[in-house]
């Protein structure tokens, strides 16, 4: 389970607002990678908050309105499939992140990273392996953007129905794989993905 033991020592050493960043969506075929940003209230910490993967949709959503109540900054940024195609999918994953970064409300002293370092932020920071399982404010910057990115594949999915979207939620599914090969690609999936590669 993750908890703000990171953020306590970085607190204790003057450090005073302390970012989560994450991304969700990178190992997607159709639409766009995105990163959350959450500055925790000390005050108002909420020990339910996890990797999103370990959660149920409905408490992914009830954990994100409660991080939305609670936290004293947070922000989404995204990177499109066509940005994605032109630059790769870390690049887009670092250009999402700073964009989140950019939106928040506050500015943080330090952020942590889940795994990738933060040398393309203009902020102190680390980067924290498999930091969404062990710092509460990674984890609750991977819910908000997963709820996001949810929230807007189920969107997506009205639109181009035989994709399966609002259930894989652009993931390669079996049924997504075949679709692709029955009917190839809309203009929302990443070119540079191939399904010989294991997408």
């Amino acid at each position: 389970m993750a908890d703000f033991a990171i953020e306590a020592g970085l607190l204790r050493e003057q450090d005073r607002l302390i970012c989560g960043l994450d991304e969700v969506g990178r190992g997607c075929l159709f639409g766009p990678v995105v990163a959350g940003a959450v500055i925790l209230d000390p005050l108002r910490l909420n020990p339910e908050y996890d990797d999103s993967k370990r959660l149920s949709p409905a408490r992914r959503r009830r954990l994100a309105f409660d991080i939305y109540e609670k936290a004293r900054a947070y922000s989404i940024g995204w990177c499109w499939n066509d940005e994605i195609d032109r630059c790769n999918i870390l690049e887009a994953t670092k250009r999402a992140m700073l964009q989140a970064y950019q939106r928040l409300q506050l500015k943080p002293d330090h952020v942590l990273v889940d795994a990738i370092e933060p040398d393309f932020l203009p902020v102190a920071g680390q980067a924290v392996v498999k930091g969404d399982e062990k710092s509460l404010s990674i984890a609750a910057a991977s819910i908000i953007a997963k709820v996001f990115r949810d929230h807007l594949l189920e969107t997506f999915s009205r639109f181009f129905p035989a994709y399966d979207l609002a259930r894989n939620k652009g993931y390669p599914t079996q049924k997504h794989k075949n679709v692709l090969l029955w009917q190839g690609e809309t203009i929302f999936h990443r070119k540079s993905f191939k399904l010989k590669n294991g997408c």
